[in-house]
C-alpha cells in the first residue's frame, strides 16, 4: 500500500525544573486538548494511540497506564508504549499508519526528571558488565565524548559556546524554553567548569514536561489541516552499547540514519535533538548539514530538555516550521542512550 502519512498537530508544554503534579495526567490533559484542536479532531476520530515514558524514572511497573487516564476510559482505544522518548512512538505509529491498520494516530510524550534521581535512572542504560556497576552519570559521560572531540581538533570550546548563545537567542521567541535571552561567547567562557571540557551552558536545563503530535494519512490529512508537513522520509539506527566499542567523535547511526530517510541536502532547517554543546556539532557532520541550513530555530533541547518529549519536540517543531508556512523542507532528529548511541531522522515537506 503506497499511503502518505502527515503531521497535523502539535502542543507541547512549558518545560519546568518541577510541573508541581504527582504523574504525567495533569501536564497531559491540556496538551492533548489542544494538539487535537490544532488537527481539528475529537479523540473518538484517533485510531491509535502511542506513547514514550519511564517506568524507571517513575519508580513503578506499567506507570505509563496511569497516563491514559488523560485520554479518558471509553470508549475502548487502540494504544502502545515505548519505553524511550516519544519520538520512536512517532516512528511506531507512522509505521502503523503506512501498513494501512490506522488512518489517525495521536503520540504523546512525557516525563517527570524531577520525580527521582535522574542521572542514576539514566545509568541504567549502559552495558550493564563493564560501564553500568560504575554509576557514570550522563553529563560527565558526555564531557568525556566532548573532550575526545576538542582533542583531535574536531570543534573548540568557542565553537560550542557559539551554539548556545545562537539557540538562547533563537529561544528568546519560543514561550516554552526552559533558558533564553541574549549573552555572549567570552561571558559564557568564563564561567567556571561543570565537567571538564562542559559548562553549564553547554549541558540541556532537564525537566518536566509533555508533547503530543497528531498524524493522518493521504486525503485525510488534507481534510483536517490547510498545508500539512508530510513525512518523505523516516529511520532510525544504533550505534554499539558499550562505549568503548565506538568512536564517540563520530555518530555512524545518525549517518545511517539520514541515508536510509534519504535527507536532502537542499534543507530550509533542521532541529537537532541535541542535549549538549558539542553534540549538535558532532550532528552537523554526521548528517552532513551545510552552512545553509538554519539549525534549531526553536532554540532545540539546550533551552530545554523535557525528559522523554524533548525529541517529539524536535518532530512537532520541524513539523511547525512547515505547518506554518515558514519553510518548505526541513529534518527532524531525535537521539536516546548515552554519547548519541541511537539516532531518528525524519524528512518533513509542504505538499506538491
Amino acid at each position: 500500500m503506497n499511503r502518505r502519512v502527515a503531521v497535523i498537530g502539535f502542543a507541547q508544554s512549558p518545560c519546568l525544573s518541577e510541573a508541581g503534579t504527582t504523574s504525567g495526567v495533569e501536564t497531559l490533559v491540556p496538551v492533548l486538548r489542544d494538539a487535537l484542536a490544532g488537527a481539528g479532531l475529537h479523540r473518538r476520530e484517533v485510531d491509535f494511540w502511542c506513547s514514550g515514558s519511564s517506568d524507571y524514572l517513575a519508580g513503578r511497573a506499567f506507570s505509563f497506564v496511569n497516563a491514559v487516564d488523560a485520554i479518558g476510559a471509553f470508549p475502548p482505544i487502540c494504544e502502545s508504549h515505548v519505553e524511550m522518548d516519544a519520538a520512536w512512538a512517532f516512528y511506531e505509529a507512522y509505521v502503523k499508519i503506512l501498513a494501512g491498520e490506522a488512518e489517525t494516530a495521536l503520540v504523546y510524550g512525557f516525563g517527570k526528571s524531577s520525580a527521582g534521581r535522574l542521572r542514576r535512572v539514566l545509568a541504567l542504560q549502559l552495558d550493564p558488565y563493564a560501564t553500568a556497576p560504575l554509576w557514570p552519570d550522563s553529563v560527565s559521560i558526555a564531557a568525556l565524548q566532548a573532550r575526545l572531540a576538542l582533542d583531535a581538533g574536531i570543534l573548540s570550546e568557542r565553537d560550542m559556546a557559539e551554539v548556545a548563545v545562537r539557540s538562547r537567542a533563537d529561544a528568546a521567541t519560543n514561550p516554552y524554553a526552559q533558558v533564553a535571552g541574549e549573552t555572549t561567547a567570552e561571558r559564557l567562557l568564563a564561567e567556571p567548569y561543570l565537567a571538564d571540557p562542559l559548562r553549564v551552558h553547554d549541558c540541556a536545563p532537564v525537566g518536566d514536561g509533555a508533547a503530543a503530535l497528531v498524524l493522518a494519512a493521504d486525503d485525510r490529512a488534507r481534510r483536517q489541516h490547510e498545508r500539512p508537513a508530510w513525512i518523505t522520509g523516516a529511520a532510525h539506527r544504533i550505534d554499539p552499547q558499550t562505549l568503548g566499542e565506538r568512536d564517540l567523535t563520530a555518530v555512524p547511526s545518525a549517518t545511517a540514519a539520514a541515508a536510509a530517510a534519504e535527507l536532502p541536502a537542499d534543507l530550509d532547517a533542521a532541529e537537532l535533538h541535541a542535549p549538549f554543546t558539542h553534540q549538535e556539532l558532532l550532528l552537523r557532520t554526521a548528517l552532513g548539514l551545510g552552512d545553509g541550513v538554519r539549525i534549531n530555530p526553536s532554540g532545540g533541547a539546550l533551552c530545554g530538555n523535557p525528559m522523554f518529549s524533548a525529541g517529539l519536540n524536535r518532530i512537532g517543531a520541524a513539523a511547525t516550521l512547515v505547518m506554518s508556512g515558514q519553510a518548505g523542507r526541513v529534518a527532524a532528529h531525535a537521539t536516546s542512550g548515552p554519547a548519541l548511541q541511537q539516532n531518528l531522522v525524519c524528512v518533513l515537506e509542504a505538499g506538491r
